[in-house]
């Protein structure tokens, strides 16, 4: 007897709930939208996204449980299944497509239309999608056992809790609330330092923090693990690389800085000046090569998942009887990846050839087949997406160089590639947590994949917009908006086409990668702190060290206070990212000028003032995590 006859879900197959409602639809549209955009704006900030289905999932609950007074926990995840769709499409998009607006900068080529931004990412998600829908019943009705699939089994959890109440849905909406008050008074009206760093005199280190709800957010989620070895990273690069570089290049001009010796750099730059001219090089190199590490570390298991889901395509359940086993038409399912296919080659807006797009859908279902097994195992935060749009852009790179698709068009014909496979990748990873909750709770697998495709849809349609917005107002890669990832992948699609990439720096960060591999560290996020300013790192850090914190302390109700802790983070991300969308379009119309309190306010004021927000911002989340539950507990 297989899994599928054993397990029982929550919702039995024989009974039929309200699930693809109009209610669900708008809901899952909204937020879609909103924490694409929100995730958008966190991603070229940190250069990390965090999962939106639990948020959505409580958001879902809280809206249509107490204010619409329905119970139906089956509408309450339809939403979250095309709400988290925003949120995937964004960390796909934006690891790759700034790189374009990058280029046009320098003006190398003419920036891309949000048509082709919008085509590229609904292409990418659709196949995403789609990909995912032969794969389910191998990966998550066969494998339900082995495959826990972290997010999933968590989003179905909380969509259990929120049957006996929507307090969750209040700590999300709280979360949102003070970081958007938080972001306002030191992103818009500028009274308090967003930023507080001090260099050591005579050693050139520098430490400092950021002072934002989000990014600290970050931290709590990931937890202090990760949040150290990005710290780590940080030091090494802010505490030792920079003060080497200058301490024995302090006179010398060396390139990739060619108008002025380190030592004026420093002086007139600071940190951040050597920072951006040398070690983002050596940050891009560690990055690249734990891409690849994570990768090769990966091939077994990527290997016996292919071979098992090509094995097991012919098990779909399109024609099943049974409604808790229904699937997508595998026949409408091919047709639209063959469409989708030959729009890539045909339509004049998205910049790649024949080659390019069968690149695409061998790669893209690869890729696909990888992510969906891998966030079984090590969930979605875990999953490797920009390790695989590394390789594909070196492979895709190299062959659209030997086929003669070189210069400007050539590089923007990789970045599409990649773009697309990074979306599909994500979105195959995102569909399959949310297949695993709607397994658990019982619900339609059609009527999810449908949910999933209108989310892919109208994230796609407002990704374009975003990516304008927040480029007009700060520009990609600035103080901002960093766009790490984004600025990695133009590295290597320049370094294969045009060979003109400072190697000895890329090749140090390489080495470092290895090294921290070899002692057991994970080497992803320290390249990331490599590569990051250590004042995001330290901010990151302070996140990890509450949330550790919390872990130790709370002896009663640990797993609750975590919990509400994750939930008011993800509110502050949401509502952090949704204030730094609104800020972006008073900067466009010169509004944010307007606004600006900072003439009035001395810089030590400022720094002090930046200092004891912080301050409040963790006293926020004390209060609606270990502080809440005392009360409950007391009453």
């Amino acid at each position: 007897m297989d899994n599928k006859n054993e397990f029982k879900p929550y919702i039995p197959a024989e009974k039929v709930t309200a699930e693809l409602t109009v209610t669900s639809i708008i809901m899952g549209v909204l937020l879609a939208v909103v924490f694409g955009a929100a995730n958008a704006y966190l991603g070229l900030r940190v250069g990390m996204t965090v999962s939106a289905s639990i948020p959505a999932a409580v958001i879902a609950m809280g809206v249509i449980r107490i204010l619409m007074r329905r119970n139906s926990i089956l509408e309450s995840n339809i939403v979250q299944t095309a709400g988290s769709a925003g949120e995937s499409l964004a960390a796909g998009a934006i690891f790759t497509l700034p790189a374009l607006f990058l280029w046009a900068a320098e003006g190398k080529m003419d920036k891309p239309g949000i048509l082709e931004i919008t085509l590229i990412a609904l292409i990418g998600g659709l196949l995403g999608v789609f990909f995912m829908v032969p794969l389910r019943n191998a990966l998550i009705v066969k494998e339900h056992a082995t495959l826990p699939y972290p997010e999933g089994t968590a989003c179905a959890e909380v969509l259990l809790a929120g049957e006996k109440g929507g307090a969750n849905a209040t700590t999300v909406f709280a979360g949102m609330g003070f970081a958007a008050l938080f972001k306002f008074i030191i992103d818009g009206l500028k009274v308090v330092a967003g930023e507080v760093s001090y260099t050591i005199k005579g050693f050139k280190g520098t430490i400092g923090t950021q002072i934002y709800p989000a990014v600290m957010s970050v931290g709590y989620i990931c937890g202090a693990r990760i949040s150290s070895y990005m710290f780590a990273g940080g030091i090494l690069s802010w505490m030792v690389l920079i003060p080497l570089i200058v301490l024995f290049g302090e006179n010398s001009i060396l390139y990739p800085g060619v108008d002025q010796t380190i030592g004026e750099m420093f002086a007139e730059g600071g940190a951040s000046a050597i920072w951006s001219s040398y070690i983002r090089y050596i940050g891009a190199g560690a990055l690249a090569a734990g891409g690849i590490i994570s990768l090769i570390k990966s091939l077994p298991l990527i290997v016996t998942t292919f071979t098992g889901a090509l094995k097991s395509i012919k098990g779909a359940g399109a024609n099943s009887t049974e409604r808790t086993a229904r699937d997508m038409s595998m026949k409408v399912v091919l047709i639209a990846i063959a469409v989708l296919t030959l729009l890539i080659w045909l339509v004049p807006a998205i910049p790649v050839n024949p080659i390019g797009a069968i690149i695409i859908v061998v790669f893209g279902f690869f890729f696909a087949t990888v992510s969906s097994r891998m966030v079984g195992i090590v969930g979605s935060s875990n999953n490797p997406v920009s390790g695989m749009a590394i390789a594909t852009l070196l492979i895709a790179t190299l062959i659209l160089k030997l086929t003669g698709s070189t210069g400007a068009a050539g590089m923007a014909s990789a970045i599409a590639i990649g773009s697309i496979i990074c979306i599909v990748a994500a979105i195959s990873g995102d569909t399959s947590q949310d297949l695993k909750t709607g397994y658990l709770l019982g619900a339609t697998p059609k009527k999810q994949q449908y949910a999933e495709v209108i989310g892919v849809v109208a994230s796609a349609l407002a990704i374009g917009g975003t990516l304008y917005l927040l480029d007009k107002a700060w520009g990609f890669g600035s103080e901002q908006l960093a766009a790490p990832q984004a600025t990695l992948m133009k590295l290597i699609v320049e370094g294969v086409m045009d060979a003109n990439l400072p190697w000895a720096l890329v090749f140090t960060g390489a080495a470092i990668a290895v090294v921290v591999e070899l002692i057991g560290i994970p080497v992803l996020p320290f390249a990331i702190g490599i590569y990051l300013p250590v004042q995001l790192n330290a901010c990151i850090m302070v996140g990890g060290i509450v949330r550790l914190a919390l872990d130790k302390l709370c002896k009663k109700n640990k797993d609750a206070v975590v919990n509400d802790g994750i939930l008011f983070s993800s509110g502050m991300i949401a509502g952090e990212g949704l204030v730094g969308i609104a800020l972006a379009l008073l900067a466009v119309f010169g509004v944010d000028k307007v606004i600006d309190l900072s003439k009035y306010v001395p810089a030590t004021v400022s720094n002090l003032g930046g200092i004891a927000l912080f301050a409040v911002i963790i006293l926020t989340l004390l209060k609606f995590t270990v502080w809440k539950k005392r009360v409950n507990e007391n009453e």
